[in-house]
C-alpha cells in the first residue's frame, strides 16, 4: 500500500542545514543553488541496504554530473554506538568507493529530524524551488543488482530534470531505521 504525501511531505520545503564532508569543506542547501535537482540520501556505512546499493548511488552521481544534479548523503546515525558511521570510517569509506558526492556528517541528528529520516537508505528528491517531489527507492532490487528490472530514483531524476510530472508509482525505500542517539 502506497504511503501517502502527506506522511511522506511531499511538497514541503527543504530545510537548511550546515554539515561538515568528509573532503573537509562544509555544505548547505545554498552550496547546491546552481542545480535544478537535488537528491538527499540518508545513508551510512554499516546498513546492510546501504552497501548493497552504495555502488548504485554512487553510479547515479557521476551518470548525471553533467546534468543540472546534484546527489549528496548524509549518515546521521549515532557513531558512538555505531563506530562504524564514524566520521573517519566515514572518510575511508568515500575514498575506498571513490564516492563522487558529498558524503556529509550529522554528528547533532538535526537533519534528521528536520527531515523526518527513518531509515538507511532514505531518499528525497527537490526541485529548483527546493520543493520536496518524490521520496523513493533506488530500484526494485535492493539486495540483487541483475534482478533489477525498474529503476525507480533514475525515473524521477529524468522527470524532474524534463519537466516532466512524476506520472507513475514510486515505492519509499526500507533500510535499517536512524540510529539515534540515546
Amino acid at each position: 500500500m502506497p504511503i501517502s504525501p502527506e506522511i511522506l511531505r511531499i511538497g514541503t520545503k527543504a530545510t537548511d542545514f550546515n554539515l561538515k564532508g568528509v573532503d573537509g569543506k562544509s555544505y548547505s542547501l545554498d552550496s547546491f543553488k546552481d542545480k535544478k535537482i537535488l537528491c538527499i540520501i540518508f545513508m551510512c556505512n554499516h546498513c546492510p541496504y546501504v552497501i548493497a546499493v552504495q555502488d548504485r548511488i554512487n553510479d547515479i552521481a557521476k551518470d548525471y554530473s553533467d546534468k543540472s544534479f546534484a546527489l549528496v548523503g548524509i549518515n546521521s546515525n549515532d557513531s558512538e554506538a555505531y563506530p562504524e558511521d564514524s566520521f573517519e570510517a566515514m572518510k575511508q569509506r568515500a575514498k575506498e568507493k571513490n564516492y563522487v558526492f558529498p558524503y556529509l556528517h550529522d554528528e547533532a541528528q538535526q537533519a534528521a529530524r528536520d527531515y523526518d529520516a527513518v531509515c538507511t537508505p532514505d531518499i528525497y528528491l527537490y526541485d529548483e524551488n527546493r520543493i520536496l517531489k518524490c521520496r523513493t527507492r533506488i530500484d526494485d532490487s535492493w539486495k540483487d543488482e541483475s534482478k533489477v528490472t525498474r529503476k525507480e530514483l533514475r525515473m524521477v531524476i529524468d522527470a524532474l530534470l524534463n519537466d516532466k510530472p512524476i506520472d507513475f508509482e514510486t515505492v519509499h525505500p526500507m533500510g535499517c531505521s536512524i540510529k539515534w542517539k540515546t
